[in-house]
C-alpha cells in the first residue's frame, strides 16, 4: 500500500463533510457569522458596533458598517504595537504585507491563530482533500511538496510579532511534521531575495521525487526554467517523472497557460486552480475540467457582495451570498476570524452556479478601464489574449494595459504593453484578433470602437525580456506574492513601464 494510500484515509471526513457545500450553503454561513459575532463580542470592535445585541444577518447589517482599509487602519496599527481584543480576540501577531491602498504603500492584513488555523491551512487541506476526491489513483504523498513563500521581518522591531508575504506566514507556522514532505528547506523558502532564492531552491529540489507543486504561476515558471537550465533537460518529467499536480493561485493562470503545457508535457499532469489571498482563504476548482471555484463556505470568512454597476456609489446594494445571482459581476466584502469586518477585498467575481456555489474570479474593483465607458475588466483581457495568443501562435508572458486619453483631434486608444515568452507571427494580426474579440465579448466596448468615432484601435507594444521582472525589483516586489497590475485607468504603472522599456518618448 503506497504512503498516498494511507494518507488519504485521514481526508474521508472531511471529504464526507465538503459535500454540504451542495445543499446546505445559507446554514454553513449562518453558522459562520454566529461563530465570528460571538467571539469578537469583546474586543473594542464588538463593542463599538454592539455585537452583543446582533441575532442575525440583518443586525448585523444595521450595526456594522462597510469597510475598506483606510477605516481599519488605526485599529490594525494598534494591534501590530501589540494591543489585545482590538479587531478580534487576544493578540494577534502575524501580518501579511499585501499590495498597498492610494494612501499607503503597503497593507498589513491581520492573521490571527485562528485565521491561520480555520481559514489558511484549512484551504491548504481541502485543495488536497478535492484533488484526491478527484484523483482517486493520485500518488501525491509518495514524494516532495515544491511550495514556494515568500520572506517575512520583524513587526516595529518585536522578536516574537512579524510582517510578510503570507505564504511565508504560512512556512514559518506550520507543523512541524509538513517539513518532512515539502521542500526546498526552511531557511530557502523565506530568503528574501528572490534571485538568490530561485538558484538554491532549484538546485535543491533536482534530486528530490516532487509530486506537486504549489505557488504563484509566474514566479513558479520562474524557478522552474532554473530547474530546467541547471539538469539540460528539455521536459520537466525528466527530471521529476511522478509530477502530476500545481496547484496555483494568486494570478489568472491563461497566460501561463501554454508555457507550461510546453515544459510539461504528461498527459498525467493536473492543474488545480486555488483563491488564496493575504485577506483569506475563499475558493478550490473542484472539477478539474470546470475553471469556476468552489466557494468554502464552512472557513471563519462570511461573505457578502456589491453588484459592480452600483460599486463605488453612495449607497450601493450589499446582498449575502443568498441574494447572488448567476452571471452577474460583484465585488466582494468579507468578515473573519482575523478581524476584518465586512471589508471590500478588491477582488471582482461572478458566479457561475448557485447548487454549490461556484464562481469565477474577473478582476479588480480598481484594475480595469473605464477611461471612456468602455468597463474593459481583467476577465475580458485574458479572453481576448488568449483568443490572440491562439490566432497567432503567440505567447504572453506578462502585460498591463492602460488608456491613452484623448489628444486635440478627439482621438484616444488602449495601449498594450506586452511581454511575449513567444512572438506572434504577425503582431498587426494579434492585435486585430484582440480587438475583436474584445468587442465580442464587452458590448460596452463595441460601442466604444464603433466606427473608431470614439475609441480608436488598440496599440500592442511588445516589452524587452524581463521588463516586468526588472519593475518589480526596482520597486522591491521580486517574488513573493507580487503581482504585476494588469489594467489600469491611470497611465502611472504603463508610463514607468515604457520608460524602462525604452519607449518613454513613444507618446
Amino acid at each position: 500500500m503506497s504512503l498516498t494510500s494511507i494518507a488519504s484515509m485521514f481526508f474521508l471526513p472531511r471529504q464526507r463533510e465538503l459535500k454540504r457545500h451542495f445543499n446546505e450553503a445559507e446554514e454553513l454561513q449562518a453558522r459562520v457569522l454566529r461563530y465570528l459575532v460571538a467571539h469578537a463580542m469583546n474586543t473594542k470592535y464588538g463593542r463599538e458596533h454592539i455585537f452583543s445585541k446582533i441575532k442575525n444577518y440583518d443586525d448585523f447589517v444595521a450595526n456594522v458598517p462597510v469597510n475598506t482599509y483606510e477605516e481599519l487602519k488605526g485599529d490594525i496599527d494598534r494591534m501590530r504595537h501589540g494591543e489585545r481584543d482590538v479587531l478580534w480576540k487576544g493578540r494577534v501577531k502575524w501580518f501579511a504585507k499585501s499590495s498597498g491602498t492610494t494612501n499607503d504603500k503597503s497593507k498589513f492584513i491581520p492573521v490571527s491563530a485562528d485565521g491561520l488555523r480555520n481559514i489558511h491551512y484549512a484551504g491548504g487541506r481541502d485543495a488536497v482533500a478535492l484533488y484526491l476526491m478527484s484523483n482517486p489513483r493520485s500518488r501525491i504523498f509518495d514524494g516532495r511538496s515544491l511550495i514556494l513563500g515568500g520572506s517575512h521581518a520583524a513587526n516595529y522591531g518585536a522578536t516574537d510579532s512579524l510582517v510578510g508575504d503570507l505564504s511565508a506566514i504560512l512556512i514559518e507556522n506550520i507543523n512541524p511534521l509538513a517539513n518532512l514532505v515539502r521542500v526546498p528547506c526552511k531557511s530557502t523558502a523565506l530568503l528574501s531575495d528572490f534571485e538568490i532564492k530561485r538558484d538554491r531552491i532549484a538546485r535543491e529540489t533536482i534530486g528530490r521525487n516532487v509530486t506537486n507543486i504549489s505557488g504563484v504561476p509566474s514566479w513558479m515558471l520562474s524557478v522552474l526554467t532554473r530547474v530546467m537550465e541547471l539538469t539540460g533537460k528539455k521536459h520537466l518529467e525528466e527530471v521529476w517523472p511522478d509530477l502530476e499536480v500545481f496547484f496555483h493561485g494568486g494570478v489568472a493562470f491563461t497566460p501561463y497557460r501554454g508555457q507550461y503545457r510546453q515544459l510539461i508535457t504528461s498527459p498525467s499532469m493536473h492543474y488545480m486552480e486555488t483563491y488564496n489571498a493575504s485577506e483569506g482563504f475563499f475558493g478550490l476548482q473542484n472539477d478539474l475540467n470546470d475553471p469556476a471555484m468552489l466557494l468554502m463556505l464552512d472557513y471563519g470568512v462570511f461573505y457578502e457582495f456589491i453588484p459592480m454597476e452600483e460599486f463605488g456609489s453612495a449607497n450601493p446594494t450589499v446582498v449575502p451570498l443568498w441574494g447572488v445571482e448567476t452571471g452577474r459581476n460583484y465585488a466582494m466584502l468579507i468578515s473573519t476570524s482575523c478581524g476584518l469586518w465586512r471589508y471590500v477585498i478588491g477582488d471582482t467575481v461572478r458566479f457561475t452556479s448557485r447548487n454549490p456555489y461556484k464562481f469565477v474570479i474577473t478582476g479588480r474593483t480598481k484594475h480595469f478601464i473605464n477611461a471612456f465607458g468602455e468597463e474593459l475588466i481583467v476577465d475580458n483581457a485574458e479572453k481576448g489574449l488568449a483568443a490572440a495568443c491562439a490566432a497567432t501562435g503567440a505567447e504572453v508572458l506578462e502585460y498591463t494595459a492602460a488608456p491613452v486619453f484623448m489628444n486635440e483631434n478627439a482621438k484616444c486608444r488602449h495601449q498594450w504593453l506586452i511581454e511575449f515568452s513567444r512572438l506572434p507571427e504577425d503582431i498587426a494580426k494579434f492585435a486585430e484578433v484582440l480587438d475583436s474579440e474584445l468587442q465580442k465579448i464587452n458590448s460596452d466596448y463595441e460601442a466604444k470602437r464603433y466606427k473608431d468615432i470614439t475609441l480608436q484601435h488598440l496599440e500592442i507594444i511588445p516589452a524587452r525580456h524581463n521588463l516586468f521582472n526588472d519593475w518589480l525589483k526596482m520597486k522591491g516586489k521580486l517574488g513573493g506574492q507580487h503581482k504585476v497590475p494588469r489594467l489600469s485607468n491611470s497611465r502611472e504603472y504603463i508610463e514607468e513601464l515604457m520608460k524602462l522599456n525604452g519607449d518613454d518618448q513613444r507618446l
